[in-house]
């Protein structure tokens, strides 16, 4: 289809479903502008920057074939994935994104001037779910990368412009091939004592752990000590698993696993210090690079 059948084909689905009862007059000639079918920048209100400084892209090459569950941020607060499944086969990646409303008909994986005039067949529609959800697969060229994509919106019939980033962070251990995570085999480490550098984030950003933090490592198993600022974090999860603090001087310690270092691992640690104790998504990171034998 070529550029002004596409844009007549549009401009008639504009009218229908609008409700409009008159059509392109056969044989016009004076077409909308092609930026017409594009919000504006003063159209798209709160864009925010999803891509975090040090962030590295990742191809899927760095990935076991499968699929798992994966985060995604958006740029707009408007169109927001609530699940999202990330598919690998041969270093090829795409992502099935549930969508929290059902506000937008098509993406293109590119800018909204690129959608506008793009063929129909390359704008991907959504597939409506059993409960009435809308979702989009979508092609992914790496993790950690922000990704422009353009989204049509039912309501306003034009094409908006986003950025996703799918988050190397958030996916699961077994994801990944085993020479693209450096692990306590692959760094080679012998059972014993070491102290290993500790970046903490996420929260208020108030709270902090020591670091260099205490790792131990037992038959090829690692483990850390870590000591938080705050007495007032009862327990931390790691995958899921629960572990106690212990009061050490009114501080939170806890020994939790380190399944391996330098990525950013997804902890909860719970507070009690507000009116409720309530659950607080950190990430951790652990250099390995900084990793120092230690004596005893």
């Amino acid at each position: 289809m070529r550029k002004k059948e596409l844009a007549l084909l549009l401009s008639a689905w504009m009218l229908l479903t609008t409700g409009c009862s008159q059509g392109t007059p056969a044989g016009a000639s004076s077409l909308p502008a092609e930026n017409s079918q594009v919000a504006s920048g003063s159209e798209m209100a709160g864009v925010a920057d999803v891509v975090e400084e040090g962030m590295v892209p990742i191809s899927g090459d760095s990935l076991e074939d499968g699929t798992y569950p994966i985060t995604v941020d958006s740029s707009s607060s408007m169109f927001q994935a609530v699940q999202c499944e990330l598919t690998v086969q041969d270093g090829e990646m795409t992502a099935e994104m549930t969508m929290g409303g059902t506000g937008y008909l098509w993406i293109f994986p590119g800018t909204g001037e690129e959608a506008a005039t793009a063929e129909e067949a390359d704008w991907i529609p959504y597939a409506e779910q059993a409960d009435g959800s809308h979702s989009f697969t979508v092609p992914v060229e790496a993790l950690d990368q922000g990704l422009p994509c353009a989204a049509f919106s039912r309501k306003k019939e034009k094409w908006y412009d986003r950025t996703l980033l799918f988050r190397a962070d958030s996916l699961p251990l077994e994801a990944w091939k085993a020479d693209a995570v450096a692990t306590p085999d692959s760094l080679g480490l012998t059972d014993g004592n070491y102290w290993v550098d500790v970046a903490l984030e996420g929260g208020s950003g108030r709270a902090v752990v020591d670091s260099p933090a205490r790792l131990t490592v037992r038959d090829g198993q690692a483990e850390a000590e870590l000591l938080w600022s705050s007495g007032n974090y009862d327990y931390m999860k790691v995958d899921g698993v629960q572990y106690d603090a212990e009061l050490v001087e009114g501080r939170s310690r806890f020994v939790i696993p380190v399944a391996c270092f330098d990525r950013a691992l997804q902890v909860q640690a719970n507070t009690t210090a507000m009116s409720t104790p309530h659950e607080i998504d950190y990430t951790l990171r652990f250099d390995s690079n900084s990793l120092k034998e230690a004596e005893g």
